[in-house]
């Protein structure tokens, strides 16, 4: 008896292992897939940049941090290997300088660089080995070899946890290297206000921070305090053999604030409840996107760039409510308060797909938007063109209309009309329909000038977004106003070269003309004119008219592919070159479906499946991009090209069905629905669409299927 009741208790024991493994297992599996090394590895090879790299160049490719975040968080705490780098951290390195709580991949922020040291005799930084390192979503570990200490971080929305496990309990330190960070330091301070509670400020972000350890706080040594020499160490009491545990929290307001988030978000929780909170909350996001059938690659990619679509924009509002406004006066809001979306980049797939996934947070990123505008006078911008006209109109047509329209639109149209605001030049366009470039004899790459033929192209797709509100809201002055600017993209076509090409002040075309030259601000932005040339998604019909119909229009974009790049011309983040058109930057990332529009898909395709098999996840180490990430639109254009659904134009509540690289692909939407898109040939070419059961027209899909869920069949050849 006794042995059956053993045997019986051994069996319930095994049944309950292989449900907790089971559970623990569909847990974890969409984390798994990702890998957060994926864009920290340099891209070298010259056949897929265009070019040799000149000698101590790193490419502009990828610039992501592979360290602990949550969603749209305040705080990433990553490790840094290179000050002054794009996120800190470079794959090639082997030395690593602390771990900083601030990340966008874009030279800035990379905030409270904190170290664990032993026996460090004034030498900062440990060598550490890629073997010895490992990361996941809301969690990274590294061994410093140097100083014999493993350490492990995760994080909350505004509070980073670290885990310090020292091989020598005695004479435990850890540097504060306050003066150093991407961004430049203007000033800090650090003081301890308990026996196991330090606090402080780093200027320049103007980020405050209040962090505690699990152990006594010796003494506080600081140097060159205040300055960008400075730094401070923390001594340890010795005693103890248990890992030290720093928990620290931001504020962009105070540190009052900082200890608030802390006291909220982490309190007494431990560093495993904290890490599996970090892992949920991924998984949560992660599992909205499941797929059947595609490489184990294309998992990982699509789970992968799933993940980076989602580090920015950050939070910046604390638990309490307060944020810091565009006039630098804390305010309280009834909404999260994050910073301003990396719109040139990001309106074009990111934005919506943020919209897509998680709509609140596109809310109070609309709403934080506003707030700005509502203090300065205008929307914010963000480096060129005035896209959140596309990013706001895209997501209130998509039905995200929780906020005030009403407001936000009559502040989008001072971006659209008052000179010296939102957007540069803008009298001269409106007044020409262009915007010149000056006569200057042979530009270079950085010639400083108006880039207007950029901006012109932009703004007409800007005119048109805004356009979109003002037809819905019932205002008919303006939609007709903005509609006809919306055409000004034309005036910048000039039909004796058929390209988009600058005009001086007269009208004159710009001479010398050089389609094939890439310049940062002459003319074109970060581009030359083979690649802004197809840019019109708003006016498709309309572009391909001026290259005289479908088949002039063919033959360009043939050349677009295929006309050689000059492995001289070499302009940074004008990178990797199929013929002209350059996947490593925005300008040209709707080019490869155009083809589309003229009835062939297949082409359109061919040139899509180059993109997504041969320009991610490659080099030595399968840890090379493209071009940069640019806040998760190059990982955006990676997830709705492989799951066969592209934003063409942003502003359109529509996407452009391609070939999915997966077999069936079950998107549970954001109003419970389920959206199912299969394809269940083998083959590239898409022979039809099928919208619940029914032949589609044509090769957009509407947003209503977000809405109402449904079924998306395409048929392949």
């Amino acid at each position: 008896m006794k042995s059956l009741t053993k045997l019986l208790t051994l069996i319930l024991f095994l049944n309950l292992m292989s449900v907790y493994t089971a559970q623990s297992q569909s847990k974890t599996s969409f984390t798994k897939y990702v890998n957060t090394f994926i864009g920290t590895a340099p891209l070298t090879d010259p056949k897929i940049l265009g070019y040799e790299l000149p000698q101590g160049w790193r490419s502009w490719a990828g610039l992501t941090f592979p360290g602990s975040s949550l969603p749209n968080a305040m705080v990433q705490l990553s490790p840094i290997t290179e000050f002054g780098s794009g996120a800190g951290y470079e794959y090639e390195d082997d030395t690593i300088y602390g771990f900083a709580h601030t990340n966008k991949g874009h030279w800035n922020l990379c905030n409270i660089p904190i170290l664990p040291l032993s026996n460090a005799n004034g030498k900062f930084g440990s060598k550490f080995s890629h073997k010895n390192e490992g990361s996941a979503p809301g969690f990274y570990q590294v061994y410093l070899n140097d100083y014999e200490i493993n350490v492990k971080l995760t994080s909350t929305l505004r509070c980073g946890f670290h885990q310090y496990d020292y091989k020598n309990p005695t004479n435990r330190q850890i540097l504060f290297d306050m003066g150093k960070a991407n961004s430049r330091v203007s000033t800090w301070n650090i003081e301890q206000v308990g026996t196991s509670a330090i606090q402080g400020f780093q200027g320049g972000e103007n980020v405050y921070f209040y962090a505690t350890v699990n152990a006594r706080i010796e003494k506080l040594n600081q140097t060159d305090v205040g300055k960008r020499s400075g730094y401070a160490i923390m001594h340890l009491a010795d005693g103890s053999t248990a890992p030290v545990e720093l928990k620290i929290g931001l504020s962009f307001v105070s540190t009052a604030n900082a200890k608030e988030n802390l006291e909220k978000e982490i309190g007494s929780k431990t560093f495993p409840e904290i890490h599996n909170e970090a892992t949920a909350k991924w998984e949560t996001l992660l599992s909205t996107i499941q797929v059947k059938g595609g490489t184990e690659k294309q998992k990982q990619m699509l789970y992968s760039c799933l993940y980076r679509s989602f580090l920015w924009p950050a939070l910046r509002s604390d638990v309490n409510g307060e944020f810091k406004d565009a006039k630098h006066n804390t305010v309280k809001g009834n909404f999260d308060y994050y910073t301003e979306p990396s719109l040139w980049d990001t309106y074009r797939n990111k934005d919506v797909l943020l919209g897509l996934i998680t709509p609140k947070v596109t809310l109070d990123v609309i709403k934080s938007m506003k707030e700005v505008g509502d203090k300065t006078g205008f929307i914010p911008t963000f480096f060129h063109g005035d896209h959140g006209a596309s990013s706001i109109a895209g997501a209130y047509l998509r039905g995200i209309d929780d906020f005030d329209i009403k407001d936000t639109y009559q502040i989008l149209l001072r971006n659209a009309n008052v000179d010296g605001g939102a957007r540069p030049f803008v009298k001269e366009y409106i007044e020409k329909g262009y915007i010149s470039d000056p006569d200057v004899k042979n530009p270079h790459v950085e010639t400083k000038a108006k880039a207007g033929v950029s901006k012109t192209l932009e703004y007409a797709y800007d005119d048109y977004s805004l356009a979109q509100i003002a037809k819905k809201l019932g205002d008919s002055s303006n939609y007709r106003t903005l509609m006809a600017r919306s055409k000004n993209y034309k005036n910048m076509f000039d039909p004796g070269t058929r390209f988009m090409r600058g005009r001086l002040e007269n009208g004159d075309w710009i001479k010398p003309f050089n389609p094939q030259y890439p310049y940062y601000e002459y003319m074109y932005r970060e581009a030359n004119a083979w690649q802004v040339s197809f840019y019109a998604p708003h006016d498709m019909k309309g572009l391909i008219e001026l290259y005289g119909g479908a088949k002039g229009f063919e033959s360009k974009l043939d050349s677009l592919f295929t006309v050689p790049w000059n492995p001289k011309y070499i302009a940074r983040n004008v990178e990797t070159m199929i013929g002209q058109y350059c996947q490593g930057n925005q300008p040209d990332h709707e080019a490869p479906f155009a083809y589309t529009f003229i009835g062939k898909p297949d082409k359109s395709q061919k040139i899509i499946d180059k993109i997504l098999n041969e320009l991610y996840g490659i080099g030595t180490d399968g840890l090379a991009l493209s071009g940069m990430d640019d806040a998760g639109e190059m990982s955006a254009w990676y997830v709705f090209s492989s799951l066969g659904l592209y934003p063409f134009s942003a502003t359109d509540a529509e996407y452009l069905v391609t070939a999915p690289l997966f077999d069936e692909v079950k998107w549970k939407t954001s109003t419970g629905k389920l959206l199912t898109i299969s394809k269940p040939g083998k083959g590239r070419g898409i022979t039809n669409i099928k919208v619940n059961g029914k032949a589609n027209n044509g090769y957009f899909i509407s947003h209503d299927l977000f809405k109402n869920g449904g079924k998306v069949e395409i048929g392949t050849k």
